[in-house]
């Protein structure tokens, strides 16, 4: 009896041995023609899931109540999204939703203090947080105490849109013309 079971054991273990063998074989094998006839399928991309409008986000008078929190001192010194500097003294905020360089208004309801915030950086990635406020900020609107507190956000109008092109265009057009004076007297 004793026999038969160890006969058993070792033609198991033939067994496996060869089934393992066999399939250490097929995996290693392939044939070329098959990976040189057909290209390798190409990967596209995962698209974006679409972005909500602004406009359905926000109330109707265009202002959006978020939660917000401040950024110490801990990040001073750091480049933000932007590519800056990060400043605790200067008016910014980090949005994860707002694009760079946009200017929003922050109001604080429980005091009614407002400051006009640029988005530089990317933040915060703390569950149920929409901005992080530069420490001044945060001071403006009197944050600090909490640190953590609801807000009011609505969008600015750029800069650039409310200032006239006349100064940048008259700027433009004496470099230019001092350009080719310059050259008009070389050639003299």
């Amino acid at each position: 009896m004793r026999l038969r079971i160890s006969n058993c054991r070792r033609d198991v273990r033939a067994a496996l041995a060869l089934m393992s063998l066999s399939l250490a074989v097929s995996c290693a094998t392939q044939p070329e023609s098959s990976q040189t006839s057909a290209p390798a399928p190409a990967i596209s991309p995962v698209a974006p899931p679409p972005a909500i409008p602004a406009a359905s986000r926000t109330s109707a008078k265009g202002s959006k109540a978020v939660r917000a929190s401040y950024q110490g001192n801990a990040q001073v010194g750091r480049r933000t999204a932007s590519g800056e500097i990060y400043d605790p003294n200067d008016l910014t905020a980090a949005s994860r939703t707002l694009p760079l360089g946009s200017s929003v208004i922050v109001t604080n309801p429980s005091t009614g203090r407002s400051v006009k915030v640029r988005i530089n950086d990317r933040g915060p990635y703390v569950r149920g947080r929409s901005l992080d406020l530069s420490k001044r900020a945060a001071e403006e609107i009197g944050l600090t105490d909490k640190g953590v507190g609801r807000v009011k956000i609505k969008r600015a109008a750029k800069p650039e849109e409310s200032k006239p092109e006349t100064s940048e265009s008259s700027g433009v057009s004496a470099v230019s013309t001092s350009t080719s004076s310059s050259s008009a007297s070389s050639d003299r």
